[in-house]
C-alpha cells in the first residue's frame, strides 16, 4: 500500500467519523465517492479540510451562505453539488 493510499484509508475513515451523524454522513459520502480521484495534493487540501471542527463546516455546507475561506470555496461548492444542495454562486 503506498502512502498516499493510506492517506486515503485515513480520511475516508477520519470523513466518516466526525463525531455528529449529519457530518458523517454528508462528509463520508463525499469521500467515498471523490477520494480515489485525488492526488497527493488534492489529499492535503481535503485533509486540511477535515482539521477543521464540525459546526463551522455544517455552516459553510448546508446553509450556503459564502462566509467560507477562499481556500475551502471549491471544496465546499463541490460537497453542495455532490448532496444536490443549490449553489451559492
Amino acid at each position: 500500500m503506498t502512502d498516499v493510499e493510506l492517506r486515503r484509508r485515513r480520511a475516508l475513515y477520519r470523513a466518516q467519523h466526525r463525531g455528529t451523524k449529519e457530518m458523517d454522513l454528508v462528509i463520508g459520502r463525499f469521500a467515498e465517492t471523490h477520494l480515489g480521484g485525488m492526488d497527493a495534493v488534492g489529499l492535503d487540501h481535503f485533509e486540511e479540510f477535515l482539521a477543521l471542527p464540525d459546526p463551522m463546516l455544517q455552516g459553510w455546507i448546508l446553509t450556503g451562505d459564502g462566509t467560507e475561506p477562499d481556500a475551502f470555496k471549491e471544496l465546499i461548492a463541490g460537497v453542495r453539488r455532490f448532496h444536490g444542495l443549490k449553489d451559492t454562486a
